[in-house]
């Protein structure tokens, strides 16, 4: 493996294991503070520390005429509409589930690359899909509903419809990547994600909270630090050096771990046929991954 794919590797499997713990802090969060705030919180606080660096992240960008289009179109999908699909979400499902389906993200972003940027994909690269996709069935058909699940049905519709979004995210910030610094992309998701959910809070009629609770608050401030700007930033890093097809691929690692960390912190349990499942996801990951 070339020196340069294997950093990227390891950035990609660094950003998956973080993302995954995130289905679980939102869901610890989300029963002390409103959706809306957490969101905010962790865009907000992940802006404030991008503002001393962010000049210097830009002199190693390369703008050109009309690429404001395409940077508020990566921030629309993501963060934007993202979040706010993925709020409601994880309110009306397990951190599990909702897991599980970001492994349907790299067959949507195969179709979006074959139609958008022209990136070819070859039957082992299909096949590793289909098989990874496969294996989340597996976990999401014999996935147990607890109490904290009122409507696993609706939130798993929200998180697919979220992973649409994620599709045209991947899409735009493979383009920006070839020219744009990764962490000043993740910058200007945080500025815009943190000026478009402050009304939310409002709107939703609960306002900022009335009391500060330790643990839930470490919960979104290791959102807006160790996800927001370190997960994010090292899937930018990886997507800059590899075919986006290949870089979506590692997402059918998430259920896996989001299954694990369930477990250990929600006391989310898994059978012998999740297992299995989890088996066939990191099977599609290796056949994604071949070359010819």
């Amino acid at each position: 493996m070339k020196k340069t794919d294997l950093k990227a590797t390891l950035a990609l499997l660094a950003a998956m294991i973080i993302w995954s713990t995130s289905f679980v802090a939102l869901k610890a969060t989300f029963r002390t503070y409103d959706p809306m705030f957490v969101i905010w919180g962790r865009q907000i606080l992940a802006s404030f520390l991008f503002l001393f660096v962010i000049k210097k992240l830009w002199h190693k960008c390369e703008y050109r005429k009309g690429d404001i289009k395409y940077l508020l179109l990566m921030a629309v999908f993501e963060p934007c509409l993202y979040f706010l699909l993925e709020a409601m979400a994880i309110t009306n499902t397990t951190a599990s589930q909702a897991g599980i389906l970001t492994s349907t993200l790299p067959i949507l972003v195969a179709i979006a690359a074959f139609f958008t940027i022209r990136e070819k994909t070859t039957v082992t690269t299909w096949l590793g899909l289909l098989t990874a996709v496969a294996g989340a069935v597996m976990l999401s058909i014999y996935s147990e509903v607890s109490e904290s699940a009122p409507n696993p049905v609706l939130g798993n519709f929200l998180e697919f419809c979220a992973m649409i979004c994620a599709t045209g995210y991947t899409i735009s910030l493979k383009s920006l990547s070839r020219r744009y610094n990764p962490f000043f992309l993740t910058a200007f998701q945080c500025f815009i994600g943190s000026v478009f959910f402050l009304p939310f809070i409002f709107i939703s009629g609960k306002g900022f909270p009335k009391e500060f609770v330790l643990l839930p608050a470490m919960g979104i401030v290791y959102l807006g630090i160790i996800v927001t700007i370190g997960a994010y930033g090292l899937y930018s890093v990886g997507i800059s050096k590899v075919r986006a097809t290949t870089a979506s691929a590692f997402v059918n690692l998430i259920p896996v771990f989001t299954m694990f960390f369930g477990w250990i912190f929600l006391d989310e349990r898994m059978n012998f046929i999740q297992y299995c499942g989890c088996g066939m996801i990191f099977t599609g990951v290796y056949l994604s991954q071949r070359r010819r």
